[in-house]
């Protein structure tokens, strides 16, 4: 039994010495910051955006001549390119935008006698010809088919090649935006020939625009260069329109952001603070629940508990129902487009109503939006739009009851996060966007003052 017993006694030294010497298995490292964040980016539909092709360049001249020309405004006094300025990133600044018979440029713009604000936010036009299939704040211009779009204003559209070109009719429709009023004149003294026209004469307010244009030499020229399989039928405005939308798709996309490179496989593109955002946007902070796909947006329409700011709708002014203004979508009260994401950065203010200023001021809109809502601070609006917030209770209650459901509970960021979260909207920007000045023509044809 002893030496029954030395042995097993040996066989355990023998054994203890082996385990001793056996290294126990590392651990699995953790996945990386990338391979987290782009597991998360991957169940949205966000893929590098393909590059634009090219437009006609006769088209895009064309397009850059009217985009700048007051022309096409009833009074001459105010051209697309008043409130989407290159200087803003083609917006203007303001929260609020002033159509026709205001003053002044950019920011320092006011109000003419007896006019009021447009109702809602002047968007930039930053990749507005990517492909997007609705436009305008109440998603009213939508594609449905490849030629045929849908507006709820009783307008009808001739067939356009995309999106773009067909809303580049409806501005000089507008009677605040770009028509003016019946009597109006211009800085001449001029009476406004398209003010006198009723709202229906849709047609007949294209028709007289091209008459202002087709008395030009040049842009007859121009025209002529543009569309030569035109025979000797006169100029249209939906040429005018094709021609706007291929200068915008031309000048106006800017898809080389530090996202879009990492989207492209370069780790490097983006710093560890913004990764560290794009894991909040695509998880806890729950933003691509809205803000998906390849423009992160876009595509959708939600009531995000915006502050009401404005002279309203046509429904229940001085409120603004967005979508739920349009025939046949009344249950979509206060919803409004989801705006694509691409350069934010550069596009304040923000909201349909141009509420807030910052980025840092959204983030902590959605944060907690009922308590955002419900604790606005108008002081930080500019003067002139400061008495068109609607701040009651009753306003507040009734955006509140139709809140879109994804954003009743709060998402409870820390402060630390809110700061990741805007690291990452900024690394949507693209650094060729930052300065635009360049698509400003020295002149245009009619010799009107450009962005005065």
């Amino acid at each position: 039994m002893t030496r029954i017993r030395i042995s097993l006694w040996l066989a355990s030294l023998a054994l203890a010495a082996c385990s001793e010497t056996m290294t126990t298995p590392d651990p699995p490292a953790p996945p990386t910051l990338d391979a987290q964040l782009r597991q998360a980016i991957g169940p949205w539909g966000v893929v590098p955006i393909g590059a634009m092709p090219a437009q006609n360049p006769a088209q895009v001249q064309l397009g850059q001549a009217l985009f700048f020309d007051k022309i096409l405004s009833g009074n001459r006094d105010i051209a697309c390119a008043t409130c989407h300025q290159a200087q803003a990133s083609l917006g203007d600044g303001l929260s609020l935008p002033i159509g026709t018979g205001g003053s002044g440029f950019a920011s320092s713009r006011t109000l003419g006698p007896g006019r009021r604000f447009i109702s809602r936010n002047a968007p930039s036009l930053l990749n507005a010809g990517l492909g997007l299939y609705q436009l305008f704040w109440d998603a009213r211009l939508s594609r449905a088919g490849f030629e045929t779009f849908a507006v709820d204003s009783g307008i009808v559209l001739p067939g356009m090649p995309n999106i773009l070109a067909a809303q580049a009719m409806l501005p000089v429709l507008n009677r605040r935006e770009m028509r003016g009023e019946p009597g109006d004149k211009d800085g001449l003294g001029n009476p406004n020939e398209l003010a006198q026209f009723s709202d229906q004469a849709t047609t007949e307010v294209w028709a007289a625009i091209m008459v202002r244009l087709s008395a030009i030499s040049e842009y007859v020229t121009m025209f002529d260069a543009a569309f030569p399989g035109r025979g000797t039928s006169p100029p249209r405005f939906e040429d005018a329109a094709r021609a706007l939308a291929a200068f915008q798709m031309q000048a106006f996309t800017k898809t080389g952001s530090p996202f879009d490179r990492y989207l492209d496989r370069d780790d490097f593109a983006m710093t560890t603070e913004q990764k560290r955002g794009g894991l909040l946007f695509f998880g806890k902070a729950r933003c691509s629940f809205c803000h998906n796909g390849p423009f992160l947006g876009g595509q959708s329409f939600a009531n995000d508990g915006a502050p009401q700011i404005g002279p309203g709708g046509s429904k229940a002014a001085p409120l603004d129902l967005g979508k739920g203004e349009l025939q046949s979508f009344e249950s979509y009260q206060f919803a409004f487009r989801v705006a694509p994401l691409r350069n934010i950065e550069l596009t304040a203010p923000y909201m349909h109503s141009g509420a807030y200023a910052t980025l840092e001021a959204v983030v902590g809109h959605y944060n907690d939006v009922p308590l955002a809502l419900r604790t606005f601070d108008p002081s930080k609006l500019a003067p002139a739009v400061r008495a068109l917030y609607h701040g009651d209770a009753a306003t507040i209650s009734a955006v509140l009851a139709t809140l879109d459901g994804r954003l009743t509970t709060p998402l409870n960021l820390t402060t630390a996060e809110m700061s990741d979260l805007v690291a990452f909207l900024k690394s949507l920007t693209d650094p060729a966007a930052r300065n635009l000045i360049s698509v400003v023509p020295a002149r245009v044809p009619s010799g009107l003052p450009i962005q005065e």
